[in-house]
């Protein structure tokens, strides 16, 4: 069991956002190839760190200029021991390359932070196997090893906290929040939900909540939801109960596709970014302690802007 921990600075404040669509972004608007949607590999030139930098300035801008917290993420989703392998890093690469990504990080927030800005550096953990596809299950024991090591980079380069995003079945949640507890960092755990509203390993929302929190005494600061339109989480969130004060952020995708149909798409859906953002404040009415929001897939910095109109 792991007590919690919840001690993140923009929890205090109104709203906060993050980010939209890094990979979709990057891959379809920007025109980057991404070697199994890895964006952690631009970290290692002076052009790759440059095109960080721009994509994630805009959304601190929006933030600012709102008078907003701002959830800075790490680009590596794809940073863990099996898809570093797949792209030739080695174990000891990985560790320099997670430590790179907090550095640079903490660099490109330090003006926003001097001026007044609460901008917490996210550690992000991606799923070991396919983020649709719950294939390579661990037990929570397992988990918690395999990401050990990513997690204690983080800590050692200075990140904040550790969101494990996109995690499709509940063990591997578990696992995460117990290795983030070992390192002494803040977790978040979001979950990826089909078209019917329930995990891609056929678990609820609802089941998926209460089973980390059974598991690890309430260790994560809060839950999150992203990689699925709202339309596909509506029906999950209108159940109504307790555990659904446990979720406190939404990162959703632009469009309403299933993620088959999304996995196959060769152009970018970006959906209707007025039409989210509506969405977005219809959630609000209703779940006021929802109040860490971005974009997934398909999202941009359109998206993002349109939800702080709706929702502010």
């Amino acid at each position: 069991m792991c007590p919690a921990t919840t001690d993140l600075p923009h929890l205090g404040t109104s709203v906060a956002l993050t980010d939209g669509g890094l990979e979709t972004t990057l891959v379809f608007l920007e025109g980057i190839d991404l070697p199994c949607f890895a964006a952690f590999p631009l970290l290692l030139d002076v052009a790759g760190r440059d095109k960080l930098d721009s994509y994630f300035r805009r959304y601190l801008e929006i933030a600012e200029q709102r008078g907003l917290s701002f959830v800075l993420d790490t680009p590596t989703w794809r940073a863990n021991p099996d898809w570093g392998e797949k792209l030739g890093y080695t174990s000891a690469a990985l560790a320099d390359i997670n430590r790179r990504a907090v550095a640079q990080a903490l660099a490109l927030r330090a003006p926003y932070v001097a001026r007044g800005m609460t901008v917490p550096v996210n550690g992000v953990v991606g799923p070991r196997g396919d983020g649709y596809r719950p294939d390579l299950m661990m037990t929570p024991v397992e988990a918690a090893d395999y990401h050990s090591d990513q997690v204690a980079a983080f800590r050692d380069a200075g990140a904040d906290m550790v969101s494990a995003v996109t995690m499709n079945y509940p063990e591997e949640a578990v696992g995460i929040a117990c290795a983030a507890m070992g390192a002494g960092l803040p977790s978040v755990i979001s979950f990826t939900v089909e078209t019917n509203g329930r995990m891609p390993s056929g678990v609820s929302l609802r089941e998926a909540i209460e089973i980390v929190d059974d598991e690890t005494d309430g260790a994560p600061a809060y839950f999150m939801i992203n990689c699925a339109h709202p339309s596909h989480f509506d029906s999950a969130l209108a159940e109504g109960g307790e555990w659904i004060r446990r979720i406190g952020g939404v990162r959703a995708n632009a469009s309403a596709k299933s993620h088959v149909e999304l996995d196959a798409a060769t152009e970018l859906d970006p959906g209707d970014p007025a039409d989210l953002a509506r969405r977005y404040r219809a959630m609000q009415d209703r779940f006021g302690h929802i109040k860490v929001l971005g974009g997934c897939c398909g999202t941009d910095h359109r998206h993002i802007a349109a939800i702080c109109e709706a929702c502010l």
